[in-house]
């Protein structure tokens, strides 16, 4: 598409919507336009009462399981495990060390490490599991078998209930970082302590795609476009939904350019500048909110260099993340910067005004974002060890416990499906299925999970001070 194609098409777009918010917008739900100042009423719940106890019903039907035996099963299905292929030797894990690698994903996901993983099962040595660590755990084998899950998953008929596979959210987790690290910071927003912040992507499916950890004071934004290019996964992402800071003009312009529709949930609206193609005088009643007109100059003289920038983050040639975190610090006055800037101020007006215009979109985007609150809250009750805080100092080592993390919530996302479809199909046969009810489940619930271990007292004879255990010999000494 030409520079002239390009202004044609996006000016058209964005005068379009311009004309026809300023035409309803007395009539538009749910939105008030006040002495200059927007306001959205908060949206009403839209969950039938009913569907808690339809999805409590369903998981009643599952059976119980340690998280040990649920990763067994979901490999069988899977093999996802076939993916951790020994970094030296090129083999694929036989069944030996297939144990060997579910304990060392369980030891890091969890948070309880390896010392500890290895004290809680006698048949696997610490050294067994740090050598797995080293050797088979690496970040493109994380990937690979993450794919498969997610892959797995998305092939399965209850997911169809949740989504398409082509809307997506992305959210921070914030850890504590118990140990002195360069990738730790401290934010008076999550309290006292220096800690980093796990940023996770979530399918409308209820599957995790990609994660990479951040600094904790960096602004999401930076970050949407690494996880939207970069995952290994079948799904078709078109859509994506962040929180607010989770954008940027920039982020608006990048993301239309590489094919994306970026739609993130403003709690500022009523502090949008919003901009448009002329005087701001040519739509009366939005003209408070319209602040400032789009440059097209400056788009006209850089539109080749900005299309060569996202040409170079698609192919992998700049990391995205890196590339916009220097365009956000660069001077105003950098005119590839100002001209991206500009484009993005286009796809801005364009979301606000269609987020204005829609209740619908609005709940989209809300529903898309609770998805990954509450795999966010199923991480935090897998990551119970150490009381959640890391203690690894690079930045390599921290990403690799939030990838295992993220290859067991999957685990768990895909057994739960399995299981929850055959309750449907059970409950069909009963009658008793509420098929409308459906879209309203998750597979992200844990109750019956065992995260745990299982202990066993075994009662001794002959257990008086006259008997105690002998002492270890460096104890002795």
């Amino acid at each position: 598409m030409s520079t002239k194609e390009y202004l044609e098409e996006r000016i058209g777009a964005l005068l379009q919507r311009l004309n026809w918010v300023s035409d309803h917008i007395d009539e538009l739900d749910g939105v008030n336009l006040e002495n200059g100042k927007l306001h959205i009423e908060r949206l009403e719940k839209d969950v039938p009462d009913e569907s808690r106890n339809f999805s409590l019903s369903l998981y009643e039907l599952l059976p119980r399981i340690k998280l040990t035996d649920l990763l067994m099963e979901v490999a069988n299905w899977t093999n996802f495990q076939d993916q951790f292929i020994h970094a030296s030797s090129n083999r694929t894990p036989n069944e030996e060390e297939t144990t060997i690698l579910m304990a060392t994903l369980m030891a890091m996901g969890t948070n309880i490490g390896l010392t500890k993983m290895a004290e809680a099962t006698p048949s696997i040595s610490y050294r067994q599991m740090a050598n797995t660590a080293q050797w088979r755990l690496y970040e493109d084998a994380m990937n690979k078998a993450q794919a498969v899950l997610v892959n797995f998953h998305h092939k399965l008929a209850l997911p169809s209930y949740w989504g398409n596979g082509t809307t997506s959210s992305s959210d921070g987790m914030r850890v504590q970082i118990g140990v002195s690290s360069l990738h730790a910071d401290a934010n008076p927003h999550y309290g006292t302590g220096k800690g980093a912040t796990i940023y996770r992507f979530v399918s409308d499916q209820f599957s995790t795609f990609y994660t990479k950890v951040i600094n904790t004071n960096a602004r999401d934004a930076v970050h949407v476009i690494d996880g939207l290019l970069h995952h290994e996964t079948d799904l078709d992402i078109e859509e994506h939904y962040t929180d607010t800071a989770g954008y940027t003009d920039q982020v608006f312009g990048l993301t239309h350019l590489l094919g994306f529709r970026f739609a993130p949930r403003l709690r500022d609206l009523a502090d949008s500048k919003l901009y448009a193609i002329g005087k701001p005088s040519d739509f009366p009643k939005l003209e408070k909110l319209l602040r400032g007109q789009i440059n097209t100059k400056i788009i006209q003289e850089n539109y080749d260099d900005v299309l060569r920038l996202a040409h170079s983050i698609r192919e992998g040639t700049v990391s995205a993340s890196l590339i916009m975190g220097k365009i956000g610090s660069y001077a105003r006055q950098n005119s590839l910067a100002t001209a991206l800037r500009e484009m993005g101020r286009i796809e801005k007006t364009i979301f606000v005004l269609d987020y204005l215009s829609s209740e619908a979109l609005r709940r989209k985007i809300h529903r898309g974002l609770n998805k990954g609150e509450a795999m966010n809250a199923l991480a935090r009750a897998i990551i119970f060890g150490k009381h959640g805080e890391l203690r690894e100092r690079a930045l390599q080592d921290q990403l690799q416990r939030a990838s295992a993390l993220n290859i067991i919530i999957n685990a768990i996302s895909v057994w739960n499906t399995v299981y929850l479809q055959q309750a449907t199909e059970h409950r069909k046969k009963q009658g008793k299925l509420q098929e409308e009810l459906l879209n309203h489940i998750s597979p992200l619930g844990w109750e019956h999970i065992n995260f745990l271990g299982e202990y066993k007292f075994n009662f001794r004879q002959n257990t008086s001070l006259n008997s105690l255990r002998p002492l270890k010999e460096q104890e002795v000494e």
